[in-house]
């Protein structure tokens, strides 16, 4: 008890910059409002989204393979909905899809409003502008074959339907 009211007067006391600049291998439970900007992947085997890249240009895509990437903006209220599906569908649904990168690229507000060189620059190379976004790659040589955006809150089922047909090739 008094372990997380020490935590919480500290975090009271940062200042919001303090808590938007993080370390890179940072573990969360749920990346939210508070969590440092950045690109975060979950690392099914710890159960925890884990802050891969916070400055520099984008490493993402950073191998073949296929990426379902939440674009997230911590002032969006459509993403705080999209959340009540997004985490629970990785959690749930992930593992049967383990061939997919999950990842989550947060900013305050797009490329506009980020403490993340890496983040910013990520909603710059993926060219969003409406949130929440999520994008669908499959990568092969080094190099994206397709390519699927989505805006827009998304249930389960629905994220469950887009990565099914995504990844046995049926959408572009």
């Amino acid at each position: 008890m008094e372990v997380d009211l020490l935590n919480l007067l500290k975090k009271m006391l940062m200042s919001e910059t303090e808590r938007k600049k993080g370390r890179e291998g940072l573990e969360l439970d749920k990346v939210d409002v508070d969590s440092p900007h950045g690109i975060y992947v979950y690392d099914f085997n710890r159960e925890k989204w884990v802050l891969r890249q916070i400055s520099g240009n984008p490493g993402l895509p950073w191998g073949d393979g296929y990426y379902m990437i939440y674009f997230d903006n911590a002032k969006c209220p459509a993403c705080r909905a999209y959340d009540n599906y997004w985490y629970p569908f990785v959690k749930i649904f992930g593992k049967m899809f383990n061939e997919v990168n999950y990842v989550v690229v947060l900013c305050d507000w797009f490329a506009r409003e980020c403490v993340s060189e890496a983040a910013s620059s990520a909603f710059r190379k993926f060219d969003v502008h409406a949130s929440p976004t999520t994008i669908l790659l499959y990568v092969s040589g080094g190099e994206i074959k397709r390519k699927s955006d989505v805006s827009g809150v998304k249930k389960i089922d629905e994220l469950l339907d887009l990565l099914t047909k995504f990844t046995s090739g049926k959408t572009q």
